[in-house]
């Protein structure tokens, strides 16, 4: 049994069969030939600009694919997702509020059900404008 194994030893810096691997210049330095670092517009060894990112192209916004996703999860498009992430994060200080201020006097309590208040209301406020966005879109 032992002699049905392939006896060829691969280097680890070598492929196992060089008819196989393809190699995808894209993410390659044209001047020295090294690897690009992910996410990078210069090379980090001679400095020169990366050919498929233009001067012209904006570079991408973090996040953007992680709100579209979860746009597409609740069915809802851009703007009313952004009011509703709104009207979220301004009912989620509106709970911090209280957590965050302690009351030791009447006047102290009556300022912070203002500020519970307040952000309550832009949480509202946020929903609404989600609501009439929805319909719109």
């Amino acid at each position: 049994m032992a002699e049905m194994v392939n006896p060829a030893r691969h280097e680890f810096w070598r492929p196992p069969s060089p008819g196989t691997v393809i190699q995808d210049h894209s993410n390659t330095c044209q001047e020295c030939r090294t690897e690009f670092i992910v996410g990078s517009r210069y090379c980090h060894c001679c400095g020169a600009s990366r050919t498929g990112l233009g001067s012209g192209e904006a570079p991408p916004i973090p996040g953007v694919a992680e709100m579209t996703a979860l746009g597409k999860r609740l069915g809802l498009a851009m703007p009313p997702l952004i009011a509703f992430v709104i009207g979220a994060l301004c009912l989620l200080a509106a709970i911090s509020v209280s957590v965050l201020f302690t009351a030791r006097t009447a006047l102290d309590w009556q300022a912070i059900q203002l500020w519970r208040i307040e952000w309550l209301l832009a949480g509202i406020a946020g929903f609404a404008a989600g609501l009439l966005l929805k319909k719109i879109a």
